[in-house]
């Protein structure tokens, strides 16, 4: 019997070596931007079933309770808050709320795992995810904010920033729920620290502040959603302050870029584990 050298067999460490020098190289990894809108465009398709009832309750939501509202102020710069508050929760509901919740389950039940082996930058998983969810926010926002200027009646005349407000608290508040639903280690606490966030943001932002005590209002300064609230309330005015507006508007974009930078980094957190 023969013996053969072993470098020299199909399946030697030779033989391997030599295959792996011919073997093909990875693609590379999806850009930012394509990754971006595939993973909104994916997000966005499989939540509108699932989102568009709960979107429904946020918005009636919001309505109820100017609704009541409605029999304790009468006008003024109450009315201006109550109206800017409840319009500004439908985002925290659904851009707070069901993302804590969403990211939770995705994390327990090892859906990061899928996302994880697809060549796409974790920014563009946390960024295409909250924008989706924010995206279903504007129907119900611009009802809210109409119904609540006809049933205060305040002007219609500047509504249309609305348009910043939305994307710059939904995505400050979208950044804030994916970063406690991936951070919490089960997803009732993910659910529940949602929960608790929303709360926050309707009893911060509907009441009026002049009804606050101090500590109170240094809580409401810290929540993101409140200069979202602002902003908007400000515009009521017969001659609004826009630099205010766009000083708190500035806030809202500053918050909303640590909040997802965060939400980022705890993706990547709770994708290696």
């Amino acid at each position: 019997m023969s013996v053969v050298p072993a470098d020299v067999l199909p399946g030697g460490a030779l033989a391997v070596e030599e295959a792996g020098h011919g073997a093909a190289e990875l693609g590379p990894r999806a850009r930012m931007w394509p990754a971006l809108v595939a993973v909104y465009r994916a997000q966005l398709s499989r939540a509108r079933v699932a989102r568009i009832p709960l979107l429904f309750v946020a918005t009636f939501q919001s309505i109820g309770i100017m609704v009541l509202m409605r029999g304790v102020v009468d006008g003024g710069g109450e009315a201006e808050s109550v109206v800017a508050g409840a319009s500004v929760l439908v985002v925290a509901f659904v851009a707070l709320n069901l993302l804590a919740q969403y990211f939770g389950q995705l994390r327990a039940s090892g859906g990061l795992d899928h996302y994880a082996t697809l060549p796409v930058p974790p920014a563009a998983v946390v960024l295409g995810a909250a924008g989706a969810y924010a995206s279903f926010t504007v129907p119900g926002t611009v009802v809210t904010a109409v119904f609540g200027c006809v049933l205060f009646g305040l002007p219609l005349a500047h509504l249309w920033v609305l348009a910043a407000v939305i994307p710059l608290a939904g995505a400050a508040l979208a950044g804030l729920g994916a970063a406690l639903g991936l951070l919490a280690p089960r997803p009732e606490l993910a659910t529940l620290l949602g929960q608790l966030g929303m709360s926050a943001a309707l009893l911060l932002g509907v009441l009026p502040t002049d009804r606050m005590p101090e500590v109170v209002r240094f809580g409401r300064d810290l929540l993101p959603s409140t200069y979202g609230v602002e902003a908007f309330a400000r515009t009521f005015g017969a001659h609004p302050d826009w630099a205010f507006v766009a000083g708190d508007l500035a806030v809202c974009a500053g918050v909303a870029v640590v909040s997802l930078a965060v939400a980022t980094w705890a993706y990547r957190r709770a994708a290696v584990r």
